[in-house]
């Protein structure tokens, strides 16, 4: 099926692997043009570049968290492929280490809310500023995905730094995310929910929306799919009782970011988690 992405430009934040990496693989199949972007490894998207040639994608570096770097990143994307019309913001980070709320450092909470949170707002402004400029024929693609986590609805003991950049997205915007490379809850409501709203003041057919996958087999989390009861524990509340795979949130990104398929879908959040209905509690 034609999706109508043909020659659209997509920004994909968080490139270089696991969901992102696949989701820049899905969108090139597509004929979109594809910026890339990725923070410190760029090796992985070199094999992208070699199949579908210089001129459909670019692997763009950029530290989310600063100003300038997220304005770098959209001139030279800009410059490179035309204007941005589609952006899917899947960058996060995800602290390994279990801390309850009452031992949690100041610099650990504002780390994962600066990554998650405020990189997705940056990217999210920048996007809109652009779009401002941006042609009417432009404006009828104009979509905002962000990628978000299971953790931002159930939350996730020992990670509410984590949950609660992935709800404040998902508030912003219906995002959340959770376990889909260790993501982001606050962009499923709060930033979702707000964008949706805003981004049509500039573009018309503007649409806002999140995919929130739960456990999926990424580099990231494949040395902790490897404990059994880590396994058990994720699904232990899942009909479906098996992990995700990229492929499986990449695709949902997909479908929501086409206009032909998803033209009156916005400040929706899809949860991509087999039916999952909860954390199973020590």
């Amino acid at each position: 099926m034609d999706l109508e992405l043909q020659d659209v430009h997509v920004l994909v934040t968080g490139a270089s692997g696991g969901i992102g990496l696949e989701t820049a693989r899905l969108f090139l199949k597509q004929g979109a043009k594809v910026t890339a972007h990725y923070n410190t490894t760029s090796s992985t998207l070199s094999t992208l570049i070699t199949e579908f040639g210089s001129t459909r994608i670019v692997a763009a570096q950029a530290n989310l968290t600063a100003e300038d770097d997220v304005a770098r990143l959209f001139s030279e994307s800009t410059a490179a492929l035309g204007p941005v019309q589609v952006v899917i913001i899947n960058h996060g980070i995800w602290p390994t280490e279990d801390v309850p709320v009452a031992k949690m450092s100041l610099a650990r909470w504002q780390g994962t809310l600066d990554t998650n949170l405020t990189g997705a707002f940056l990217v999210a402004r920048e996007y809109l500023r652009g779009l401002e400029g941006a042609s009417e024929a432009l404006k009828e693609k104009a979509s905002i995905c962000f990628v978000g986590s299971t953790s931002g609805k159930y939350g996730e003991a020992g990670h509410a730094d984590y949950a609660a950049s992935k709800s404040g997205e998902a508030r912003l915007s219906q995002l959340s995310l959770r376990f889909v490379d260790k993501g982001r809850p606050a962009l499923a409501y709060g930033f979702t929910l707000s964008l949706k709203n805003e981004i049509v003041k500039i573009a018309p057919k503007g649409r806002v929306n999140c995919v929130s996958p739960g456990w999926v087999r990424t580099a990231m989390a494949e040395e902790a799919l490897k404990d059994p009861l880590i396994v058990y524990r994720a699904l232990a509340t899942t009909p479906l009782k098996k992990v995700a795979m990229p492929w499986d949130v990449a695709t949902q990104i997909i479908v929501l970011s086409s206009a032909k398929l998803s033209g009156h879908v916005t400040g929706h959040t899809l949860m991509v988690e087999g039916g999952m209905e909860g954390d199973l509690l020590d």
